[in-house]
């Protein structure tokens, strides 16, 4: 079960096979290398989609009210926007107690792996097969929010561009905790909360790249003086 406080820890460095096809096992296993290739490529392009939009003549109806003010404001609100999301999805999704064997082996492979090799070096951060669908999902989002609710389509590129930030933080930041010395300053207090979280409360902690939503929603662990 994932996150669960009996779970044997192999530090081996050998990745355990979640699958018998050499196909599928391929897809789990990705290097934060990857991760940078694919997504700061997908950052730039939503900046300057906004910014093209911004540049537009005044009277261009395309350019629909947007201005450069709002790039690093929707940049900065789609970052805080992920550190929720980071929050929930560690918490309620891959720490979910799932009662079935089937849905066992689904939320192991998810994050369980993880708390079971906690120091597996291609298994740290999220494969493309499972983050790109889920961008396409929260972009989808993002749009039917600013453009169809709120009547705002230009914000939507600034925001998820944002967001994607946000996400790429996040990942760096977990490999980092795992496999790169943090000895200063918010560094090393994250290092130490995500350690905490694999090796002592797997039931607490669950900010990564951010301990925020872990005090707001009572999840933090106060530490004895």
């Amino acid at each position: 079960m994932a996150g669960s406080a009996r779970m044997k820890i192999d530090h081996s460095d050998e990745p355990v096979r979640l699958f018998q096809s050499d196909f599928l096992e391929f897809f789990t296993r990705i290097s934060p290398v990857v991760v940078l290739m694919i997504w700061v490529p997908a950052v730039v392009f939503f900046v300057w989609r906004s910014a093209i939009q911004v540049a537009l003549p005044v009277d261009d109806p395309v350019r629909a009210g947007a201005s450069w003010l709002q790039i690093p404001v929707g940049m900065l609100l789609g970052m805080f926007m992920w550190t929720l999301t980071e929050y929930m999805v560690h918490r309620f999704v891959f720490h979910y107690h799932a009662r079935t064997a089937g849905l066992q082996k689904i939320f192991f492979m998810f994050h369980g792996v993880h708390h079971y090799q906690p120091q597996c070096k291609t298994r740290l951060v999220m494969p493309p097969v499972v983050s790109i669908p889920l961008a396409a999902l929260f972009y989808g989002l993002f749009y039917l929010i600013t453009a169809g609710l709120l009547g705002m389509p230009q914000w939507t590129a600034p925001l998820f561009s944002g967001f994607i930030t946000g996400y790429l933080a996040y990942d760096m930041t977990h490999y980092a905790t795992h496999h790169l010395p943090m000895r200063s300053g918010v560094l090393k207090a994250l290092k130490r909360n995500h350690m905490l979280h694999h090796y002592k409360t797997p039931e607490q902690r669950f900010g990564v790249s951010s301990m925020i939503w872990d005090h707001v929603f009572g999840t933090a662990v106060r530490e004895k003086v």
